[in-house]
């Protein structure tokens, strides 16, 4: 398995492929900045002859505003001859069904972007779409990542955690371990030539007033002060803006049948008291 990216959801996924016997490579921009055991890492643009090899990809790379998916732009070439490639894995967003009033979306909704980088991200999986005739290409429509390290407890800890009180609306997470073992597991899956999309997202969107409340409890902190969306508007960033902006809940009941499992961490209260856990033990 080739993983294109070490970031959160790239060593998650590496770490269970490694566990379940595949042999792991690994690209990065600067490969002296990035190390992993066990996993051989390449310097993208030096990238072909790994493509070449693997039997297994996984893109966890986003889109650039100018030359959009990396891969496709600088290693087209490469996929196209890649005579033992079968499996493609692509991590995406659920960003490209954008706005839907708070309202559910399954896996056989049509996209709607609404915003810039969830365009960019639709454009690079219809890129992939095409690259990967002939083979099995997973798209992996993500919700809020979140882990050890990147969860609402550094906030709360560093004092910039807001308690934004906006009715109806919800976010979907998924704890990045979750993603780790959904990708590998579809990449061991016997299929054939074709495209699936994926959810990985939890079984309850919930208010993201609700994950700081949980949050503190787990921590004995007091929560921030509830304060409502009209409120904090005008000191959040526009990419915080964007989000708010959005409101949709993610169904996955076809991904977790096709997967033939669950999540580990089924909602964000499971996910949270894993993480302080860790950090704990």
């Amino acid at each position: 398995m080739l993983i294109v990216g070490l970031g959160a959801s790239g060593r998650a996924a590496a770490s269970q492929a490694l566990a379940r016997g595949f042999v792991v490579a690994a690209t990065a921009r600067d490969p002296s900045r990035v190390a992993m055991p066990g996993v051989a890492v390449h310097g993208f643009a030096a990238a072909g002859p790994a493509i070449a090899a693997a039997t297994h990809l996984l893109v966890t790379a986003p889109p650039g505003e100018a030359e959009g998916d990396p891969v496709l732009a600088l290693h087209g070439a490469a996929l196209a001859v890649a005579a033992n490639l079968r499996w493609i894995g692509y991590i995406s967003t659920t960003g490209v069904y954008g706005d839907r009033g708070g309202g559910w979306v399954d896996e056989a909704t049509a996209p709607a972007p609404g915003q810039p980088r969830s365009e960019r991200r639709l454009a690079a999986e219809q890129g992939w779409r095409a690259a990967a005739a002939g083979r099995a290409l997973d798209l992996f429509r993500t919700a809020g990542i979140y882990g050890a390290g990147r969860s609402v407890f550094d906030d709360l800890r560093s004092g910039t955690a807001r308690r934004t009180i906006a009715p109806g609306h919800a976010f979907g997470r998924i704890h990045v371990q979750d993603i780790g073992r959904a990708v590998v597991t579809a990449a061991a899956q016997d299929l054939a030539p074709g495209v699936r999309v994926l959810h990985l997202s939890d079984d309850l969107p919930a208010a993201s007033a609700d994950v700081v409340m949980e949050a503190a409890r787990l921590l004995g902190l007091d929560p921030p002060p509830a304060e409502t969306l009209a409120e904090v508007w005008p000191r959040m960033s526009p990419m915080a803006r964007s989000f708010w902006t959005e409101n949709r809940r993610l169904r996955n009941d076809m991904t977790r049948a096709a997967l033939g499992q669950g999540w580990l961490y089924p909602t964000y209260r499971e996910g949270l008291a894993a993480i302080l856990s860790s950090e704990r033990s």
